[in-house]
């Protein structure tokens, strides 16, 4: 969707879908505007609750299982485990997309850790489809205004062209583009604490090959989880960079994560997002 500022001024009902790396501040925006009649949908928590929650509570389950005591208290129904995913609380989602690499370290084989992989592909296209419909219902059934559709970070690498499409059609996609500073934060942040990530199979066929022979491995169960991490993740975050960089000159805007840390309301946010189609060319 393209907008001039005037037209932004005139919209009556705004819909937004932030795009952009974890961390850059796509929810902590998008927490900030539900504050001012926003309707806030997370591309993850939809991921999670509708599309992934089975899988997700089979693979909680499945681990129970393996504790004789709960073992038997779930063969007799006796207890049940229920999916407690929230906006700020995505864990499980994470925890299911796992990590590669050693079983004996919580890694997982690499048929295993792919056929996930694709689960969450399909699921990320499968909620950015539901973002019309959720549209809707956030005008007719709850009343909300305008609409900010909070995508995961991994959105740029699921390939789907008929996804952006509809994205385009029914929301302005802003891509929150982290400066040097940031993006060196967002790098030392992730290899402190690593976690779970989203591939292209591609992506992953060439950099877990390059791992592996760099460190002389003849099977994927000899990688330690958290060191393939911390190996990828600067590799992944700039082969990332150019794709949204690719959707946003198409589809929508850019916006820098220092321009966007000076936001502390609603006023804020369109006050800049103003300014950001301003000074974007018409037809760019």
């Amino acid at each position: 969707m393209r907008l001039t500022a005037d037209g932004l001024r005139h919209w009556e009902n705004k819909r937004i879908t932030l795009l952009g790396m974890s961390g850059v501040g796509k929810t902590r925006l998008a927490t900030l505007l539900r504050q001012s009649q926003w309707f806030h949908y997370s591309g993850d928590y939809r991921i999670g609750t509708r599309y992934l929650d089975e899988a997700i509570l089979d693979n909680i389950k499945s681990q129970a299982m393996q504790i004789p005591f709960l073992r038997e208290l779930f063969r007799s129904d006796s207890i049940y485990i229920c999916n407690n995913i929230t906006v700020d609380n995505l864990k499980p989602l994470s925890t299911f997309l796992g990590k590669l690499g050693n079983p004996e370290r919580g890694g997982l084989g690499i048929a295993e850790f792919k056929r996930r992989q694709f689960l969450h592909r399909e699921a990320e296209i499968r909620a950015m489809k539901d973002v019309p419909d959720f549209i809707r219902k956030a005008r007719d059934i709850y009343g909300y205004r305008h609409f900010v559709n909070d995508a995961g970070g991994s959105l740029c690498e699921i390939d789907d062209p008929e996804a952006f499409r509809i994205l385009a059609e029914h929301t302005l996609i802003l891509y929150i583009q982290a400066t040097a500073e940031d993006e060196a934060i967002l790098i030392r942040r992730a290899l402190a604490d690593p976690k779970p990530l989203y591939y292209r199979e591609t992506f992953l066929d060439e950099e877990l090959d390059f791992f592996m022979r760099e460190r002389g491995l003849p099977y994927v169960a000899l990688v330690e989880p958290d060191d393939f991490v911390r190996f990828v993740f600067p590799r992944l975050f700039r082969s990332r960079i150019p794709r949204y960089e690719a959707i946003a000159a198409e589809y929508g805007y850019t916006v820098t994560t220092t321009e966007l840390a000076g936001v502390a309301s609603e006023a804020d946010f369109l006050a800049l997002l103003a300014t950001v189609l301003e000074r974007t060319p018409a037809g760019a």
